[in-house]
């Protein structure tokens, strides 16, 4: 077998076993505690439904996280910056 070949199948072999280490990888989980100690400090006042717009932020409907959060008595500001936190991944 040629150089060239061998070289060829080795590159393929560790492409698909990387590829499917990535894959096989956990997906990252969103940081509910992050959305809702944001709300708190910006002045939230029913937990319950802070923790249920965080919910909806984590699954990326940001619209009605923030709408939640602003019922909840959260500054618009405050409650997307909380909103975007619950999507990401925990620190």
């Amino acid at each position: 077998m040629r150089t060239s070949t061998r070289i060829a199948g080795a590159l393929t072999g560790l492409t698909l076993a990387l590829g499917g280490a990535v894959l096989a990888a956990p997906a990252a989980r969103a940081d509910i505690p992050a959305c809702t100690r944001m709300a708190e400090m910006a002045g939230a006042t029913d937990s319950a439904s802070v923790a249920a717009a965080c919910s909806r932020g984590v699954s990326g409907d940001l619209q009605n996280c923030v709408a939640g959060l602003t019922g909840a008595g959260v500054a618009d500001g405050a409650a997307n910056g909380a909103c975007r936190a619950a999507a990401h991944e925990p620190r």
